[in-house]
């Protein structure tokens, strides 16, 4: 460094060049060559003092002074806050050195160096004696040029902000906090970055939004301080926190806990105190049961679905949550907007929010406590949305974002299912930037391999991605965007990410010399990584010699043979050692090659690649082997195949579903599996199908494998559980007989047999099993013979043994049929009847209770006395002449309930009179069977009945029916649960009469269409009927339209409107084979005319309400300030829609007033009176149409109107109060409102008075008087003023008779005339001034208390403004003034003053002329 040292770095301890930032050391340079040149041993002096105090600082124990820092570090080493540093005062500084300083220095080898080095001896000593006040003079320029660098620095800063640019830090970040339940927590941290970053809060990776959860989450951010308040805290806000500042330069995240407690008086006193808001299992087993789980599952692109299931946990700890988890595919679940998760105590949830096709796959749920865990699962299926364009292909899926670089990342996919019908032509990638809405395509044209690089990427800024693919018909809908990516070095990112490293207790002191420009050298490992015949991504590794200072890169091309190098990027140079090339031609070969560049200048270029051939490097991969298709379930079949050969980068399969004999196939996944074997759902249970299976990658789908053979969808034949209920029906000698009842599982198929095993327990050892039975028995009983045990003498018992093999069928809510066979041992007696006991479930053995008093002799009986919903259990007693035997072993608990789906048999008669039966059943199974029985046994003789079955309906039908046929017909049918239903022949037969459950009846419909209809009680569906007219046969058409529901019997006929010559009657003639039946409606006269009026109103009415109408028609409403309003409410209505005010025929320009606010329109009549009279019409119109509403305010209509105007003035009247005045005593009532048109009668002692010239009625402003002067006793007595409104009206009263308050005011009236308020007089009776004059007047005024003064214009008071000024002075003079009098002003005036004692009023009119009117 030229130049000598300045003073300001002689008394600083360090000021080698490494201590000052690059700004300083600018500054200071350009300090340095403003001074004068200095002689040439001053220059080397200068250099040989750096040197040694550079040797100095390097060998000295004490660093280098390190950045100081402000922040408070716990002992983790977490920021809590700042340190205001301790103020250091200047007294070195100020006096060269301190003392202590001083002597230290001089007694050291480096004081005597530098003395020998720098000063003479006379420059020595002038120095040592230099004065304070050179030491002064030497502060006050430091502090000036220190002055100047901090102005020079912010000049820079506001000339380049570039320079400033940076990403967000964490100044403070947030600490975690454990709080108590019901207590507020605040999180806060401090972030500094420039542009200033946006900062989101989250929890649990979830964006925290207030207004979703008002008043629980509170956001603040100021000078750069940002915080996250939580109030009222719960346990489910005991969660990571998640601050995260974004600018673009990058992103930066902070993470903190919270952890909420509750008191310790609050939890079990049997268990310790939660930790984390959980309980301490402490040797504690839990059992986990998942019932009440999610089954296969299919959504739609954009719906909601969620998947819940009910834990059971037991012990049941109140407050115990255990680990609940989620999976898809075996990949934990962690919220997000696409997927929220719930826990209630009892039952998990998970929701997904807005499907798309990357939520398919299997999910599970796992709920871990420490003793185990139990999981359940089940697949989720997504199709596709439909297509915005007819033909278009489905979206793709698994949009990801990889090798992102500064200006460079790879767009990776996968292919749809769904191509709409066509091949998809490509794919177009989109890119938006993170915080904006808008959406850029990265291609131009569209490219059929599965992962694109994006390039033109703003360094540091984030991004999100999404796909749309396109076919000849069009494109498709995007996919889901990908998760935001931003544009960084990958190391730069990294070290984002990653936390900081702990403070070592050491602190490294480097010196960095501003190196000069260095030329970057070669690029490394420069190689091809991916080619398609779209385009070409190098990649590289920066060199070793770069210098100090960023670089980047050019890239260069040759055609293969030539030695022609072509720069690709000359206009802008890539930041990121990656490269995607485009536009090159397919088929030809290329060398690559890539130079450095920065501001030194362009390197040398990196060694050149292999000659490239530009095409797909990756091809589709060969279609998957032979497809075999496996039962399952009565909704799935199993699928697997042969996978693909020689695949390369292979991504999964889609598997195809097509029903034998469409030729049309559906996809059975959305979602590519990557194994050889798939179940597919949703299939229709009895179809056949044939499946095919294709493979894909990045390059593209294979063919579709060959078609698989057909199979037909019904579930698979398991093994069926054990039977149980074992017990012993006899015992004799060397036999006994066993029962069992049927397994609860049949394995899908009927049971062919059972087998009875037995084995020998000797001494309570048991020995082998042996079997009892070589053939299969298909009886639910068996005797065991020759019975090796010990022998039984048998003495044959009188009484019967039990009945066995109890079942129930035809349960219904309040019914159900109990079958049960007799039993194997009769006694000495046959039997001669069965007892059938009943009981709740979970009652006790003494609620057994007898359902029949006789003994029935049949082997089933039908129950009626079932009550809905209970849950009950049978037994059956046999018996004989002995007694009743033994009671058999109770049925399983039955529920009385009528299933959903339940049907019944319907029987038939057709035109031959054959009877035939007919039941049908929705929930088949493809092992079902109808069983048909008699008396409930099996029907095996078809000469009486035929028997015909068709899907899911089955028909019995009797060949000849005879007396033998009476009995009880049942249909069962197999492998469901419990379906059946039973109907009883009797011996009348068939009637012959159709019964009705509604006679014919007519009702008006929509549009006054009318309706005759009836209802059959029960009629087939070979009814037929016959609509006639007065004897005339009606035939579908325009006039006449025919219904006949046959499920429900409801037979009607529609008329459109009804013409005079439909008067008359009309008939419904019923016929079903045999039965008939008719019902009939006449309409004639009134009857007729009304129905037709009625009809012609409402047709009417329905075409008036297709364009704007009244809901409600024009009316008037009177206000409690006797407002008029009129109104009305409109319906149908829009932004066109005009509403047009009219009166006598004109319209009313009151825009100002008319309100259009939910339908309702108004019109408001400030003060009513007979000019307002008339008819007031409103018209609604649009292009649709128009309606009109009158409302005649004329005459009666008129005078109601003020009849209520008047009823609210009276009832708006004030008690009559007394006042003195100077004549004598004055009676008056205030209202709210007064009317000219107001009729009111004042009464003494209940007759109306005449007024003479003594006694006197009027009105000022809302003041109603009556004047008595110079009262005498005859004037005392009861008087009343009455309101007339056209009804009962409304009167007020007082009393001038007695000891009350209005006789002392009668008696004190002198007292009042002296004290009362009035107007002593100065005020004219007429005033004429010329226009633009002021105005002045003033009258006396007197009245003990000092009266109140008010100022009327045409009985409507006047406030003081600056065109009326009002004034009251010494308390006697009230002064009225017009600054500027205009035309307007000219009116009735009056003054009114009153206090306590009584009111006066004055009055003078005012008349304004101009000039040139005068003239």
């Amino acid at each position: 460094m030229s130049g000598s040292t300045p003073f300001y770095q002689k008394h600083h301890r360090h000021y080698d060049r490494g201590y000052r930032s690059k700004e300083l050391e600018s500054a200071v340079s350009q300090y340095q060559s403003s001074s004068s040149s200095s002689s040439y041993a001053a220059r080397r002096s200068s250099s040989r003092a750096t040197t040694f105090r550079l040797l100095e600082s390097r060998l000295s124990p004490m660093p280098k002074r390190a950045k100081p820092t402000y922040l408070a570090m716990d002992k983790e080493n977490q920021i809590i806050g700042y340190v205001v540093p301790i103020f250091r005062g200047s007294q070195e500084y100020a006096s060269g050195f301190s003392d202590t300083e001083e002597a230290r220095v001089k007694e050291s080898a480096g004081y005597m160096a530098r003395r020998n080095l720098f000063t003479s001896g006379l420059e020595m000593e002038r120095t040592e004696q230099t004065s304070r006040k050179v030491s002064m003079r030497e502060s006050a320029e430091r502090i000036s040029l220190s002055k100047r660098i901090y102005e020079n620095e912010e000049h820079h800063k506001r000339m380049n902000k570039d320079s400033l640019m940076h990403a967000p830090e964490f100044v403070i970040k947030p600490r975690s906090h454990t709080v108590w339940e019901k207590q507020c927590v605040r999180l806060h941290c401090t972030v500094s970055g420039w542009p200033d970053p946006r900062v989101v809060w989250y929890k649990n990776n979830v964006t925290i939004d207030p207004m979703a959860h008002p008043g629980k989450y509170k956001l603040e951010s100021s000078y750069n301080v940002h915080s996250l308040e939580i109030n009222r805290c719960d346990f489910d806000d005991t969660a990571q926190y998640r601050v995260s500042a974004m600018n673009s330069k990058g992103e930066l995240s902070s993470f903190a806990s919270i952890v909420v407690k509750r008191f310790k008086g609050e939890v079990e006193e049997a268990l310790p105190m939660p930790r984390h808001g959980l309980i301490s299992e402490y040797g504690i087993t839990f059992d986990t049961h998942i019932v009440d789980g999610f089954g296969v599952s299919f959504g739609r692109e954009g719906e909601t679905m969620s998947l819940g299931a009910t834990v059971i946990i037991s012990p049941n700890l109140a407050r115990y949550q255990p680990e609940v988890q989620w999976y898809r595919d075996d990949v934990l679940l962690q919220p997000s907007k696409w997927c929220h998760m719930h826990w209630s105590g009892d039952k998990a949830t998970l929701t997904l929010t807005h499907l798309n096709k990357e939520d398919e796959g299997l999910y599970t749920l796992r709920i871990t406590t420490k003793s185990k865990y139990e999981t359940y699962s089940a697949y989720v299926f997504v199709r596709d949305a439909d297509a915005e364009v007819e033909g278009a292909p489905g979206a793709p899926l698994d949009v990801k974002c990889q090798d992102a670089n500064k200006d460079y990342v790879i767009v990776t996919w996968k292919q749809p299912a769904v191509d709409g019908g066509s091949s998809i032509l490509g794919y177009f990638v989109d890119r938006c930037e993170v915080g904006t809405t808008h959406w850029s395509q990265c291609n131009d044209t569209p490219i059929k391999f599965a992962r694109f690089p994006v390039t033109g990427l703003v360094e540091g800024r984030s991004y999100t991605f999404r796909v749309r693919a396109v076919n000849k018909s069009g494109m498709s809908r995007p996919s889901r965007v990908s998760e935001a990516v931003a544009a960084m070095d990958p190391a730069d990112r990294a070290r984002m990410r990653g936390t900081s490293a702990p403070w070592t207790g050491q602190i490294i002191v480097t010196e960095e010399e501003p190196a000069e420009g260095v030329v970057p050298g070669k690029p490394k490992e420069l190689e091809v990584t991916e080619a398609t015949k779209n385009y070409v991504v190098l990649s590289w590794k920066p060199p070793g010699e770069r210098g100090h200072e960023g670089i980047m890169y050019y890239v260069e091309k040759c055609v293969s043979g030539t030695d022609s190098w072509q720069r690709v990027n000359t206009e802008i140079p890539v930041k990121s050692p990656r490269f995607a090339l485009f536009d090159l031609a397919e088929g030809k070969a290329y060398s690559f090659r890539v130079r450095c560049c920065n501001s030194a200048g362009v390197g040398e270029p990196s060694e050149a690649t292999e000659a490239t051939t530009v095409g797909d490097k990756l091809d589709i991969p060969s279609a998957p082997g032979r497809v075999v298709p496996t039962r399952n379930t009565d909704t799935s079949v199993v699928v697997s195949w042969e996978a693909s050969r020689d695949a390369k980068e292979l991504v999964g399969y889609y598997i195809e579903a097509s029903i034998v004999g469409s030729n049309k196939f559906e996809p059975c996944n959305n979602k590519p599996v990557k194994g050889t074997r798939f179940i597919c759902h949703g299939l229709v249970t009895g179809e056949s199908y044939v499946f095919r299976v294709k493979a894909l990658n990045a390059a593209g789908l294979s063919e579709c494998s060959q078609e698989s053979e057909a199979i037909e969808v019904k579930a698979a034949i398991a093994s069926p559980t054990p039977p149980y209920g074992i017990s012993v029906l006899e015992c004799v000698r060397d036999s006994m007989v066993l029962a069992w009842k049927q397994p609860t599982f049949i394995g899908g198929a009927d049971i062919t047999g059972y087998f009875v095993d037995y084995r020998e327990v000797i001494n309570g050892v048991p020995g082998t099993w042996h079997e009892a039975n070589v053939k299969s028995v298909s009886d639910r009983a068996y005797r065991v013979m020759h019975y090796k045990g010990n022998m039984v003498l048998f003495v044959p018992q009188p009484y019967v043994r039990p009945p066995h093999d109890l079942q129930v069928t035809e349960v219904r809510a309040n019914t159900l049929v109990l079958l049960y066979k007799p039993p194997v041992y009769q006694g000495r007696d046959p039997v001669n009847g069965f007892y059938i006991d009943i009981k709740e479930a979970d009652a006790e053995e003494e609620a057994w209770r007898g359902v029949n008093e006789k003994a029935i002799l049949t082997n089933y009986m039908k129950i009626k006395i079932l009550k809905e919903g209970e849950t009950y259990v049978f037994r059956v007693r046999a018996q004989n002449k002995a007694g009743v035997g033994k009671a058999s072993e109770p049925t399983e608990p039955v529920l009385a309930e009528t299933k959903p789906g339940t049907t019944e048999i319907v029987v038939d008669v057709d035109d031959d009179g054959v009877i035939s039966m007919n039941f049908a059943c929705s929930n088949l199974t493809p092992d079902s069977k109808f069983v048909w029985s008699k008396n409930y046994e099996e029907i095996t003789d078809d000469t009486r009945i035929t028997v015909a079955t068709s899907g899911g309906k089955s028909k019995a039908t009797f060949n000849m029916l005879a007396e033998d046929d009476i009995g009880i017909y049942s249909c069962a049918v197999t492998h469901t649960d419990g379906a059946g239903s039973s109907y009883t022949l009797s011996a009348e037969g068939e009637s012959n009469f159709i019964p009705l459950k509604t006679e014919l009846a007519v009702e008006l419909q929509e549009k006054g269409r009318i309706r005759f209809w009836l209802q059959a009680e029960k009629i087939s569906a070979n009814g037929k009927i016959e609509y006639v007219f007065n004897d005339n046969s009606l035939s579908q058409g325009e006039k006449y339209k025919m219904n006949f529901n046959k499920d429900t019997g409801v037979i009607e006929m529609i008329m459109e409107s009804l013409l005079p010559e439909d008067e008359g009657t009309f008939t419904f003639q019923l016929q079903d084979g045999k039965a008939t039946n008719q019902s009939s409606l006449v309409l004639i006269g009134d009857v007729f005319k009304g129905l037709q009026k009625e009809s012609a109103f409402m047709r009417k009415e329905w075409h008036r309400k297709q364009g704007p109408h009244f809901v409600e028609y024009l009316s008037y409403e009177v206000t409690p300030e006797c407002c008029v309003i009129l109104k009305c409410k409109v319906g149908n209505i829009k932004k066109e829609t005009v509403a047009l005010w009219y009166k006598d025929g004109r319209e009313v320009k009151g825009d100002e007033k008319l309100t259009f606010t939910e339908g309702v329109l108004k019109l408001e009549i400030a003060q009513i009176s007979k000019k307002d009279a008339g008819v007031y019409e409103i018209v609604l119109k649009d292009d649709r149409g128009q309606d009109t509403s009158t409302l005649n305010l004329t005459e009666q209509g008129f005078r109601d109107l003020m009849n209520e105007v008047f009823s609210n003035i009276a009832n708006s009247s004030t008690a009559l109060k007394i006042q003195s005045t100077d004549e004598g005593i004055r009676l008056y009532s205030f209202v709210s409102y007064y009317n000219e048109a107001l009729q009111v009668t004042w009464h003494h002692k209940d007759s109306a008075i005449a007024f003479t010239d003594r006694i006197k009625s009027g009105v000022v402003g809302e003041q109603l008087w009556l004047q008595i002067t110079e009262p005498t006793e005859k004037d005392k007595g009861k008087y009343a003023i009455e309101f007339h409104d056209g009804k009962d009206g409304l009167k007020r009263t007082v009393e001038l008779s007695g000891q009350g308050e209005a006789t002392a005011k009668f008696q004190m009236a002198p007292y009042f005339l002296y004290n009362r308020a009035r107007v002593a007089g100065g005020l004219p009776d007429v005033v004429t001034i010329q226009e633009l004059k002021a105005l002045n007047l003033t009258c006396n005024i007197s009245g003990e208390p000092l009266p109140e003064v008010v100022w009327l214009k045409n009985e409507r008071e006047i406030v003081s403004d600056g065109h009326y000024v009002m004034k009251l002075e010494a308390g006697k003079y009230a002064s009225f003034t017009i600054t500027t009098v205009n035309t307007a002003d000219s009116g009735k005036y009056s003054i009114l003053v009153k206090n306590k004692y009584g009111t006066e009023s004055a009055d003078f009119t005012v008349s304004v002329f101009s000039p040139d009117s005068k003239k």
